[in-house]
């Protein structure tokens, strides 16, 4: 039976069994790249410069030692080509954090089952609580970020967090844990158009290391989600890595592999590639390799200049001013007065807020726990400590004084009808582009939002 005569529920499973970056990424001489990034020469690294189109050769020149000496360069490049695929505009965005609930055992995260932290599962209302804070606020792009928890964030909860969030705000995104294409697909049809999930490493060994137990012990699983989620309908896709628990380089060369995977294969959703550095958090882990300042501007501008026309992410993870010297340089979307915690833009929560212990709750009024919690606090633990603490007024006005456009809104379900072939957001560069014929993607206009 050729492909494209199989049933319509059928084609997910064929998309991600007969295509998937599984099998492209076993066979990807990955550490042999780095060597190249590692050794490049300033000759290399002109030539990479200077092609029109460049390969994943080109990508470890770019961000190799030598290229170092061309940073100024690289960034006048990587500047004019953002504002020519971009504009000067800035997408603006914020975490809502329903639940610190984890069943994992990650080394680096602050909500890890083993770590002995406050804990909370926002109710529906207030999820509407934090969700009308942020609206008044401004932001119109939600990112809703969940440990993973089947009791506590099951798909039934997330489906009505979802489609309660989407009643208020146009654009709504996922960062939970990796589900099946079947799964998705009710969390698209209540309004969710983004799915975020970042492999954390993309070196098995220090994956195996990092995470002890838990479903994210699957390597395999994560690195298919994008895919699962195309599938299912979600227009945005957005990747990563976590900077801080593998050699920097090998990180980004991975990320760019996965990136060109899925502009060939899921060319109808628009990609986000984000460039997170390991931040203070419960556990106390500290990270493993480091990545300077000046290599975190070099690695931005080497995506722009590998890839025109995907948006680049930048949390408050990075302070103030390397936020504000980012943004002309690649930067297309950023987060502002990020909280990581449940609760943590209004307070909800903190009337049924639990102590953890090993996955075991406990009385978190005993007198060690019972420390004065800020009215405008839940008082659960949060994911990670930021490093930008800015209101959002004063952000927006910093993006305006840099000349840029902050941009509340890119997204209305309306823009996308059931007959639209590609969404009316992909640039020209990717919409032109087209996939294995013996896959068909899930077309914009898939699903009723």
């Amino acid at each position: 039976m050729r492909p494209c005569a199989l049933p319509r529920q059928c084609k997910s499973i064929w998309y991600v069994k007969r295509v998937s970056f599984a099998t492209e990424f076993d066979a990807l001489p990955l550490p042999q790249l780095v060597q190249r990034s590692r050794t490049a020469t300033r000759a290399r690294v002109r030539e990479s410069l200077e092609r029109a189109s460049r390969d994943l050769n080109d990508f470890a020149h770019l961000i190799s030692p030598a290229a170092g000496e061309f940073l100024e360069e690289i960034a006048r490049r990587s500047h004019a080509l953002t504002v020519q695929r971009f504009g000067r505009v800035i997408r603006l965005f914020a975490p809502l954090y329903l639940s610190n609930e984890c069943i994992n055992v990650c080394q680096y995260c602050g909500f890890s089952r083993n770590n002995p932290i406050l804990r909370v599962t926002l109710t529906l209302d207030e999820v509407r609580q934090e969700t009308l804070a942020l609206k008044g606020q401004g932001f119109r792009n939600l990112l809703l970020v969940a440990g993973e928890h089947p009791k506590f964030v099951s798909t039934s909860y997330l489906r009505e967090c979802v489609q309660l969030v989407h009643q208020e705000v146009p654009s709504v995104s996922l960062e939970v844990g990796p589900l099946s294409v079947d799964e998705y697909r009710p969390l698209v049809q209540a309004g969710a158009e983004g799915l975020v999930v970042y492999q954390e490493t993309y070196d098995r060994r220090v994956y195996a290391e990092m995470h002890l137990a838990g479903p994210k012990r699957d390597f395999q699983w994560r690195l298919t989600t994008p895919e699962r989620a195309y599938a299912a309908g979600f227009r945005r896709l957005g990747i990563g890595a976590l900077y801080g628990l593998a050699d920097w380089r090998y990180e980004a060369l991975a990320v760019a592999a996965h990136a060109s995977y899925l502009l060939r294969h899921c060319w109808k959703a628009f990609l986000t590639i984000s460039l997170p550095r390991l931040r203070p958090c419960a556990g106390e882990f500290q990270p493993r390799t480091t990545m300077t300042d000046r290599e975190l501007v070099q690695l931005v501008c080497a995506f722009r200049l590998m890839f025109p026309d995907v948006g680049l992410v930048l949390s408050t993870r990075e302070s103030p001013r390397l936020r504000d010297g980012l943004i002309p340089l690649g930067i297309t979307l950023i987060s502002a007065g990020s909280h990581t915690e449940p609760g943590g833009y209004t307070g909800a929560g903190r009337g049924h807020v639990h102590k953890t212990v090993r996955g075991r709750i406990m009385d978190a009024g005993s007198s060690e726990w019972a420390e004065p919690v800020p009215e405008d606090s839940s008082g659960a633990t949060e994911q990670f400590a930021i490093a930008d603490p800015r209101p959002v007024a004063e952000v927006v006005r910093r993006i305006m004084a840099l000349g840029y456009e902050p941009v509340w809104k890119d997204w209305d379900a309306a823009l996308c009808g059931p007959t639209t072939s590609a969404p009316n957001h992909v640039p020209l560069a990717q919409a032109n582009k087209r996939t294995d014929p013996a896959v068909e993607p899930a077309p914009c206009g898939s699903t009723d939002r």
